[in-house]
């Protein structure tokens, strides 16, 4: 029986679902200046890899993929492994 065999059952139960992007140190008078539709800077770009996380247990790793003008996460490795 597969994994998704045996908790078929438990399919209607909501989890939160996160994926890191990146994360920033920024002065309290940067975020103080912050307003709807500033724009913070990261790091990160397509084709890097980031954590995904449920219910704060990192379960994965995926791939920033951008599809026309959308950005996504490509899953590439989903394991409690890590």
């Amino acid at each position: 029986m597969t994994a998704s065999e045996e908790l078929g059952h438990l399919g209607d139960i909501p989890v939160s679902i996160a994926v890191e992007l990146d994360r920033r140190t920024m002065t309290m008078g940067e975020i103080l200046a912050l307003d709807t539709g500033s724009v913070v800077e990261m790091r990160r770009s397509a084709g890097e890899n980031v954590d995904v996380l449920v219910e704060g247990a990192v379960i994965g790793c995926g791939e920033i993929v951008i599809i026309e003008e959308t950005m996504g996460i490509r899953l590439t490795d989903f394991s409690g492994d890590r």
